[in-house]
């Protein structure tokens, strides 16, 4: 770790060293997930010259999806929007495995959401609130970001909301 990563680091807890994006996170409340493995053939994340693209990164929390179901019917927009939250930090998690810490972000690049919707639901926007207000607080300047926000009939296991994102990293 050089000198400049070292001094940004802070003591987190059981004498693991967490970076201030990490010690950010715990501030509001969230801790940083261990990666969502693979549900097929893919990486959960890839580093390309100084940027991580990551997979679509669903709600999982313990290996499950904590809900299900279509945004509008069965599941409600608020809930939908803290989902888009997990999925956000599961996100972290997948940049963090390639880039090694997460105060290497330069900056968020863009976010990409899918909102499984019932039919009249147009409410997209404000379910990927959740993912980009979460970026937002832990990485301050460096979490604003370009964003597409769209609607579809299904994802995988059913799950209400799916997040990527593609972050830029520090030389």
């Amino acid at each position: 770790m050089s000198g400049a990563a070292r001094s940004a680091s802070v003591e987190g807890g059981g004498g693991r060293r967490e970076g201030v994006v990490e010690a950010k996170l715990a501030e509001l409340g969230h801790t940083l997930p261990e990666v969502v493995p693979p549900l097929a053939a893919y990486q959960p994340a890839v580093r390309s010259g100084v940027y991580v693209y990551t997979a679509g990164q669903l709600p999982m929390v313990d290996g499950k999806l904590p809900v299900t179901g279509k945004v509008g019917a069965e599941v409600t927009p608020e809930e939908a929007k803290d989902l888009a939250r997990l999925c956000a930090l599961n996100a972290l998690a997948a940049v963090k495995s390639v880039a090694g810490d997460l105060d290497r972000i330069a900056r968020v690049v863009k976010v990409t959401g899918f909102v499984a919707s019932a039919p009249d639901f147009t409410g997209q926007p404000g379910v990927l609130n959740g993912a980009s207000e979460l970026l937002g607080a832990a990485l301050g300047d460096a979490g604003v970001h370009a964003r597409s926000a769209v609607g579809v009939a299904v994802l995988p296991l059913d799950a209400p909301v799916e997040v990527e994102i593609q972050v830029e990293l520090k030389p």
